[in-house]
């Protein structure tokens, strides 16, 4: 039996009882992934990563569908991310940036974005143009600038007291179609990308929700759900899927993770479980999510509103 603990460095056999963070203990052609820290050298480890998703930013100074300032709602919620104490690690943006695909759209979403002071990933969703998200966030190394998608992996330095945590984009876009798909082209990155780092805490970001969520969006999913399921179910160090696109907050146990589908920071689709004629939207509070890797353990997943609350009040009062 030999150890690998890619966040210690270190190759070693390992002591009796002992648990080593998100080492990969090899015995014959048998991986397991210990989730557990040691709690001795790793007590102050943490991470934060706030997922926003679906602001369908428009041209500046329109309305969405006449009537939603989506642009106002995503400076709110740039504004609520800056007040978290303390500031994320990194934000990622889980797809249909813009509404329609144009670049004056593209122009008011880089304006909006710039208070931002922490690294800002983004991902396409079926509203959105890759080569304009290439073309206006040329800073933004990270972006494959060939190639049909828009997949990547980020992997940060390691830090002291941060989780060495393995984030991967999923491109899910299908060009003029509202579904997504992984077909067998990305599912193939998708395996070799997870096969690198087995061992590593690793989170997952996508558009299209490759599951059922029991609303009418269900018509635009992503197709071949089954096969990424059973791909990310051989991985048991994936801790999170970060999903966008439904425009709701839903959490599922799905391929052996939790997946969350996170809320736009505009308009929200109704919560109506029969099917209906048209997929409708509401203007319920707006919000996002924040997962938290702290310690030990595994991740806890927050949902943040994004508007403007009143002041702090202990709750023993």
């Amino acid at each position: 039996m030999r150890f690998y603990s890619p966040l210690l460095g270190v190759k070693k056999k390992p002591e009796m009882g002992c648990v080593i963070a998100c080492g990969v203990v090899h015995h014959q052609t048998e991986t397991v992934y210990l989730r557990r820290f040691p709690s001795a050298v790793l007590r102050e480890m943490a991470m934060i990563v706030v997922q926003l998703s679906d602001p369908h930013v428009v041209q500046e100074g329109a309305l969405l569908k006449d009537r939603v300032d989506t642009n106002a709602l995503l400076a709110q919620a740039v504004r609520r991310v800056l007040q978290l104490k303390p500031l994320p690690d990194r934000v990622w943006i889980t797809g249909d940036l813009v509404a329609t695909g144009r670049a004056e759209e593209y122009d008011a979403l880089l304006a909006l974005l710039s208070p931002l002071t922490m690294p800002l990933h983004l991902l396409p969703g079926n509203h959105d143009d890759r080569d304009l998200i290439r073309a206006t966030f040329p800073g933004h190394g990270y972006l494959p600038q060939e190639g049909k998608f828009l997949h990547y992996v980020v992997e940060p330095e390691p830090v002291a007291g941060r989780v060495p945590l393995r984030m991967i984009g999923l491109d899910t876009v299908i060009p003029g179609e509202v579904g997504g798909e992984m077909c067998a082209e990305r599912l193939d990155w998708l395996e070799a990308r997870l096969a690198e780092a087995p061992g590593r805490p690793t989170v997952i970001f996508m558009h299209h929700p490759p599951f059922e969520v029991g609303l009418p969006v269900d018509r635009y999913l992503c197709r071949n759900g089954d096969a990424l399921e059973k791909l990310v179910s051989r991985y048991p160090n994936i801790q999170r899927i970060g999903i966008g696109h439904a425009h709701r907050c839903i959490q599922r146990i799905w391929g052996g993770t939790l997946a969350c589908v996170c809320p736009s920071t505009a308009h929200q689709f109704l919560l109506e479980f029969e099917e209906t004629e048209a997929i409708r939207y509401g203007l319920e509070p707006p919000g996002f999510l924040l997962h938290h890797w702290r310690n030990q353990h595994p991740p806890a997943t927050h949902f943040i509103p994004s508007g403007e609350f009143p002041g702090e009040t202990p709750a023993s009062a």
